[in-house]
C-alpha cells in the first residue's frame, strides 16, 4: 500500500485479512454495544493486584479506540509482505512470540515507570498493538529504502515514510501508547534476533497451522488478482497508465527471464547468461544501457540473431540490500540484471516469484 512491494491486496496473506476482518468487525460491535468495552479494558491494575489474567488476552487483542483499530489496520495491511515472505505459519509465530513478550515487557515498563516516577500505570490502550509495533523491527531491517522526491529539496521522501508516519500517528494517539510501542520494539528485537533461541520456544505448531489452513484459510484467502481486475473508479488517468506500466514491465520482464532460462538450458555450453539481453524498464528505456563493446568482423555470424552485450554492471550495495532481504546473492543478481539495475523492480520480481 505504502512501500513498493506490490499491489495484489491480501492474496497470500490469509493471517493479515483474517486480523483486519475480525478485529475490526469486533471494534464496531463493541462501538455499538458500550456496556461491553469494559470487558476487553486492558487493565494492568487488575491483571497484577487482582490476578485477572484474562485480561492479557480480552485487552490485547481488540482496540476500544475507533482511531488506534484504524491506523493499526494500515500498518498491518502494509506489513503483509512478511506473511508472503515467510509464509503464514512463521509470521503468525512472529505475531504468538511478540505478543507474549510484550506483555510480560508490559508489566515490566509499567513497575519501573512506578519505581523512577512514583506514578501507578493503571490501564494501557487495547488492542493487538503492541506486536503491531514489534513488526517495525524487522521492516527497518529488510525493506530497502528508495527516495521517492523530495520536500524543500532537502527533505527525503521514501518509500518507506508513510509507513512511519502513521505509526508516528498511533504512538501519539493516547497517553500511554509510548510504553507499549517500547514494549513492542523491544519484544520485536529478541524474537527477530532470535536471543536465548525464542523462535524454538514461542511458535505456531505444525498441527495448529494445519488445523487452521484446513478450517480458517479457504475463509479468509484471496483470489489470485489478474491483470483484467478494473482499476478503481476514484482512480486518476495519470495513476492508471502508472499501474498499466507498472503491470506491463512487470510481463515483460517474466517473459524475458522465462526465456533466457530455456536458452541457457538449451545452450549449456554458451557460458555465463547475458542479462543485458532483456530489455529495460518502459519508464527507463535508453537510459542506464551499457555501451556495446565493438566486435571483430571474424567474430560475425550469418544469424538473423542479435549479438549478446556484456553483462551490465550491478551495484555491490544494491546486492547487500536484496541479500540482506533473505534472497540468495546468485538471485539477487539476477534480478538485478535482468532489471537494468533497477532495485525496485527486482525487489517486486524477487518477492512475488
Amino acid at each position: 500500500m505504502f512501500t513498493t512491494t506490490g499491489s495484489r491486496g491480501l492474496y497470500k496473506a490469509p493471517l493479515c485479512k483474517g486480523l483486519l476482518l475480525v478485529l475490526n468487525g469486533l471494534t464496531v460491535m463493541l462501538t455499538l454495544l458500550p456496556q461491553y468495552q469494559e470487558l476487553f479494558e486492558y487493565n494492568l491494575q487488575a491483571v497484577t493486584q487482582q490476578h485477572q489474567v484474562w485480561r492479557l488476552l480480552c485487552g490485547r487483542l481488540v482496540c476500544l479506540d475507533v482511531k488506534d483499530s484504524f491506523c493499526s489496520s494500515l500498518l498491518i495491511y502494509n506489513f503483509r509482505i512478511f506473511e508472503r515472505r515467510f509464509g503464514t505459519r512463521k509470521f503468525a509465530s512472529f505475531l504468538l512470540g511478540t505478543w507474549v513478550l510484550s506483555a510480560l515487557v508490559d508489566i515490566l515498563l509499567a513497575q519501573a515507570f512506578q519505581f523512577l516516577f512514583d506514578y501507578e500505570v493503571e490501564e494501557l490502550p487495547s488492542g493487538l498493538l503492541a506486536p503491531v509495533f514489534s513488526l517495525f523491527v524487522p521492516f527497518y531491517q529488510s525493506i530497502p529504502r528508495m527516495p521517492v522526491t523530495q520536500v524543500v529539496g532537502q527533505i527525503h521522501i521514501t518509500n518507506k515514510s508513510l509507513v512511519y508516519i502513521v505509526g508516528l500517528q498511533l504512538l501519539t494517539s493516547s497517553p500511554f501508547m509510548w510504553l507499549l510501542a517500547l514494549s513492542g520494539l523491544i519484544s520485536g528485537g529478541l524474537y527477530h534476533s532470535n536471543i536465548l533461541h525464542l523462535q524454538k520456544i514461542l511458535f505456531v505448531p505444525l498441527w495448529v497451522s494445519r488445523i487452521g489452513r484446513c478450517l480458517l484459510e479457504p475463509i479468509f484467502s484471496s483470489t489470485q488478482p489478474t491483470s483484467e481486475t478494473p482499476l478503481g473508479m476514484g482512480a486518476t488517468l495519470d495513476i492508471q497508465r502508472q499501474q498499466r506500466m507498472d503491470l506491463l514491465d512487470q510481463q515483460l520482464l517474466l517473459a524475458q527471464y522465462n526465456e533466457a532460462r530455456r536458452n541457457a538450458r538449451q545452450q549449456p555450453q554458451a557460458g555465463l547468461l547475458q542479462w543485458t539481453r532483456l530489455f529495460p524498464s518502459l519508464r527507463h528505456r535508453g537510459q542506464n544501457r551499457p555501451p556495446m563493446q565493438p566486435r571483430p568482423q571474424a567474430q560475425t555470424q550469418q544469424s538473423t540473431q542479435p549479438p549478446l552485450l556484456d553483462n551490465s554492471p550491478v551495484a555491490e550495495e544494491q546486492v547487500a540490500r536484496l541479500v540482506e532481504m533473505g534472497f540468495s546473492r546468485i538471485d539477487a543478481l539476477e534480478a538485478l540484471r535482468a532489471s537494468n539495475n533497477d532495485i525496485n523492480m527486482a525487489t517486486n520480481f524477487l518477492l512475488q516469484h
